[in-house]
C-alpha cells in the first residue's frame, strides 16, 4: 500500500504547474525542430487555403440551403487545415 500511495503523489505532484523551465530541460523534454523555414511558410500557405477554401464551400453550401449533414463532410477540409496549422507553431 505504501508503494502505490507514493506513485500516486508522485504522479499528481507533477500536475500543479509549478515545475521551471529548467526542471523541464533537466528531464529532458523539448520540442525541437525538424521542419525547415521553408517548408514551415508550404505548410502555413495550405493551411490558410484549405481554410479558405472549405469557408468557400460551406457558404456555397448554406446558400444552396443543402441539408446541414452534408456539413460533416468539411471535417476531413477543416482538420486538414488545422493539423497544418499547428506543425507550424510547433516547428514539428
Amino acid at each position: 500500500m505504501r508503494v502505490m500511495s507514493n506513485i500516486y503523489i508522485a504522479y499528481f505532484s507533477d500536475l500543479n504547474g509549478s515545475s521551471s523551465p529548467d526542471e523541464d530541460q533537466e528531464r529532458g523534454e523539448a520540442c525541437i525542430p525538424n521542419i525547415s523555414a521553408p517548408e514551415r511558410k508550404i505548410r502555413l500557405r495550405f493551411a490558410i487555403w484549405q481554410f479558405v477554401i472549405t469557408l468557400a464551400v460551406l457558404g456555397a453550401m448554406i446558400v444552396l440551403h443543402l441539408n446541414p449533414l452534408w456539413r460533416l463532410l468539411l471535417f476531413f477540409m477543416f482538420s486538414a487545415s488545422t493539423v497544418s496549422f499547428f506543425q507550424v507553431l510547433d516547428k514539428t
